[in-house]
């Protein structure tokens, strides 16, 4: 009798061993299907351009640091002239069998030469199409035909909690192959104001930017672009830029060579609890108007600040960040409806979506913001004055033009991205390079410092602590 109890106990195990082992995924035919259609990339900068870009050796990194041995190869070694020509390594994918590819503009961004690297070891010099650094998509093109190319999916489909996996090339291990589950989707980022982000607990790490993010069925539905780290490493946060998002960015650029936006001429902010209270709104949702442009499409059309702006062409304006990625898609010249809360009430609004000037964040130093100091400041910011019409276009007058960076700097790692516009210090508007600098020289070390950054139409506050006068 005991002795058939335990056969029993033991065939319940094995079943409930077996049906969990069956629910487990098994990423093999995916991999074998897809994994052709990840590409290899790695840059080479002009040497002038690398010398102002980043730092003449490695930064200062224990060696047991996952970071040590990447840098190690891939930064010249302390000393070495700043002279060099700076490779960088990222991943992309093939979209069309005629060798259009896809990747992320911070791997290519001022590239003076692009490699493309298949997995049958095929080696092209890619051409760059064109890059949007807004959404941080760009497209490449290699001189061949007869390549595997991915299939895209519905980003809208995918589920919170459903599995995906990410294929590329993280610290120059090529193909290598990490899986995780959504965490979230629609994730909006600080200082992102277009991309609607997937976000993942799949394993990502230099290298893996660009390359793609596929669901269960082999469709890809997203491009892996970045992570969120207090250490530099992994640590479970990955963020994906929906595919339908860059297949639209693609199709401008292969149609016009550049991408259209609109925009509507208003900064905004988001609506917290107290704010929706004060309103009389029932929910804290919608964008709340802090300021509107002079005569642009928002002030034609009747919308004043401190306005509640809850939807637009007929679509919710559930959180602050969901407004400039709607209004970007819109194609300009377009007339729509906008739902706005005004003293407790509602009102429809027609408005005539312009167009958002064209991203004209400089590479290197002396672009087209105008001129930019010899080297950064003590946060590490290259600066530009920016032109009449510039200050025209973006409804403002006073401005600097964040031209360039160190990628390690006080500024950097704040979250101040190249093409942000800097609206004042410590609550001090600011006109000339000269001007900043000087406030900023005047900061004792240990003190924060608050930058108000201007970045499509949205301004927030940026926060850091000034550690000493090193960048």
């Amino acid at each position: 009798m005991m002795s058939k109890l335990i056969l029993i106990v033991l065939f319940g195990l094995s079943t409930a061993v077996s049906a969990q082992t069956r629910e487990l995924p098994d990423f093999t035919g995916l991999v074998e299907k897809e994994g052709a259609s990840v590409v290899n990339i790695s840059t080479v900068q002009a040497p002038s351009m690398a010398g102002s870009r980043g730092f003449p050796g490695m930064p200062n990194i224990p060696e047991d640091d996952p970071f040590f041995e990447f840098f190690r190869r891939y930064m010249p070694p302390p000393g070495a002239p700043r002279d060099f020509e700076s490779k960088s390594l990222g991943s992309g994918f093939i979209i069309t069998s005629d060798g259009y590819i896809l990747t992320n503009t911070h791997l290519v961004d001022a590239a003076e030469e692009i490699t493309v690297k298949l997995t049958d070891k095929r080696e092209f010099r890619a051409k760059l199409i064109g890059a949007d650094r807004r959404t941080d998509i760009a497209l490449l093109k290699i001189d061949a035909t007869g390549l595997p190319k991915v299939t895209k999916g519905d980003p809208d489909k995918l589920k919170v909690g459903e599995w995906v996996v990410a294929i590329g090339s993280p610290f120059g291990f090529e193909n290598s192959v990490t899986a995780g589950i959504v965490s979230a989707k629609g994730r909006s980022l600080a200082q992102e104001n277009f991309v609607p982000f997937i976000q993942t607990d799949v394993a990502i790490n230099p290298g893996n930017s660009g390359g793609p993010l596929f669901n269960m069925k082999g469709e890809v539905v997203g491009i892996n672009s970045q992570i969120y780290s207090r250490t530099g490493g992994f640590m479970g946060l990955s963020f994906a830029i929906p595919i339908d998002v860059a297949t639209n960015i693609s199709n401008q650029l292969i149609a016009n060579g550049k991408v259209s936006r609109g925009r509507i001429g208003v900064l905004i902010q988001e609506v917290t609890k107290e704010l929706a209270e004060s309103f009389g709104l029932p929910k804290p949702n919608g964008a709340l108007v802090a300021s509107v442009q002079k005569d642009g499409p928002a002030d034609k059309a009747g919308i004043q600040a401190k306005d509640v702006i809850l939807k637009f062409d007929g679509k919710p304006i559930t959180a602050s960040g969901d407004l400039p990625r709607i209004v970007g898609a819109t194609k300009p010249g377009s007339k729509v409806q906008v739902q706005v809360w005004r003293n407790g009430s509602t009102k429809e609004l027609t408005i005539t979506v312009d167009e958002l000037p064209p991203d004209e964040r400089a590479v290197g130093r002396g672009g087209k913001g105008g001129k930019a100091p010899d080297t950064s400041n003590r946060i590490g910011l290259m600066l530009g004055e920016l032109t009449p019409d510039q200050r025209q276009q973006l409804g403002i007058d006073n401005g600097l033009l964040v031209e360039d960076m160190l990628p390690a700097g006080v500024a950097s790692r704040a979250g101040v991205r190249p093409g942000d516009v800097i609206l004042s210090i410590n609550n001090q508007d600011v006109k000339t390079v000269e001007q900043f600098n000087q406030l900023l020289n005047k900061i004792e070390k240990g003190r924060n410092i608050a930058l108000l950054i201007r970045r499509g139409d949205t301004a927030t506050f940026i926060t850091m602590k000034l550690n000493g006068d090193s960048k």
